[in-house]
């Protein structure tokens, strides 16, 4: 079973392949996924390493967090799991909101 990092603070111009070819001093790299934009195509700066081993994977996040790619710091450590419910339209709970209650009229309004 392979093992998820992440990496933060990718130059933008960094490609999937260079990504891969970073990791793969470190171990097999099962798969390298610079994060795009869905609008623009252009990357967020940052992504996804899975390597093969657990082993593999903390070698790699010991040798690379902190190190600079392309003159920008590298963030690495180990990816967490998306927590369901984190997307837009979801309240601080998690939960969607409820629209809510009755509109009451204006008091500084003149009635007619």
């Amino acid at each position: 079973m392979g093992s998820k990092i992440y990496v933060g603070g990718l130059p933008f111009a960094t490609t999937d392949a260079e990504l891969q070819q970073v990791f793969s001093a470190h171990g097999s790299v099962e798969s390298a996924r610079v994060i795009t934009d869905k609008f623009t195509g252009r990357s967020r700066g940052f992504g996804f390493v899975e390597m093969s081993s657990n082993a593999e994977a903390q070698s790699a996040i010991q040798a690379l967090n902190g190190t600079y790619l392309d003159g920008r710091s590298l963030t690495v450590n180990e990816a967490r799991s998306q927590e369901k419910g984190s997307g837009f339209g979801a309240g601080r709970s998690g939960e969607k909101r409820e629209g809510g209650g009755q509109r009451q009229p204006n008091s500084r309004l003149r009635q007619r």
